[in-house]
């Protein structure tokens, strides 16, 4: 049997009792980082006073997996096997996924342990009225591709929820207060941790009071849905009066609109 055993996001008392007992049962993990995991098991062992016997620690992540899958010795799930990724749920924003899949082709057994997520830790904590969300993940880095995703993010009906590190969380806000001044938002970071510390109100109100927060640590942010008033979330004036390059705005304008970007960048000239 392979067993995705979730780990917690940070506070190590998160761990299941399920989750203690497999992992003193398994004889090989599959791990994103061995470096953390065998650092994690050292934690719960002196915590809990529990013996792990793991034989074979795999490292496997998301620019190995194929290769790792491909050239692993098939008799070792003959014994208990166990994936961990470094914090959370294996398969959300982490790599797993591609090891469920060997599971299924290979008509290997193996369960799902329910467990800590930073993305729905962070919703419920927003107290988002709406039922209904969006797990966005990352955004892409950089570009107009980070700026298609943000604005379909800020035109989606449910509310939208993204992880973003401490190197880029700074600039998320900046371009949320751009994009959505007076959109309510939430921010979490270090989720369980010693240190979380919590942001809510408007893009703009969370952007000032960035400027004096210590912005280090792992971030969640729930952005919540446009209440509409028969229009739209974000409008035709609103993109056409940002104070970004015409060839971008003719973008955003056409994915708005359904018109043609020549179209757009030719109005924009004139």
């Amino acid at each position: 049997m392979v067993y995705f055993i979730p780990t917690p996001i940070g506070n190590l008392d998160d761990i299941s009792v399920r989750s203690l007992k497999l992992l003193s049962e398994c004889h090989t993990l599959f791990c994103e980082d061995t470096r953390i995991t065998k650092k994690l098991l050292l934690l719960l062992s002196q915590r809990h006073h529990i013996e792990f016997n793991i034989k074979n620690f795999i490292s496997m992540h998301s620019h190995n997996e194929e290769a790792v899958l491909k050239s692993v010795n098939r008799a070792i799930f003959d014994e208990t096997v166990g994936y961990l990724s470094d914090a959370g749920m294996p398969g959300v924003s982490d790599p797993g996924s591609a090891l469920i899949r060997f599971c299924q082709e290979n008509n290997l057994p193996y369960e799902i342990l329910p467990g800590a997520n930073a993305a729905l830790l962070a919703y419920v904590c927003s107290g988002c009225e709406t039922h209904q969300f969006l797990f966005y993940g990352f955004l892409s880095h950089k570009g107009m591709e980070r700026q298609n995703e943000l604005f379909e993010a800020l035109n989606a009906s449910y509310a939208v929820i993204l992880y973003e590190s401490p190197h880029r969380i700074d600039k998320l806000i900046e371009e949320l207060a751009q994009f959505a001044p007076d959109r309510k938002i939430f921010a979490i970071k270090e989720a369980t941790k010693l240190h979380e510390k919590r942001f809510f109100g408007t893009s703009l109100e969370v952007k000032e009071a960035f400027q004096s927060a210590n912005l280090k640590g792992e971030w969640v942010v729930v952005i919540t849905p446009e209440v509409h008033q028969g229009g739209e979330a974000i409008t035709k004036e609103d993109l056409i009066s940002l104070d970004i390059p015409p060839k971008q705005k003719a973008k955003l304008l056409s994915k708005l609109t359904g018109e043609s970007v020549k179209e757009w960048y030719t109005k924009l000239q004139n």
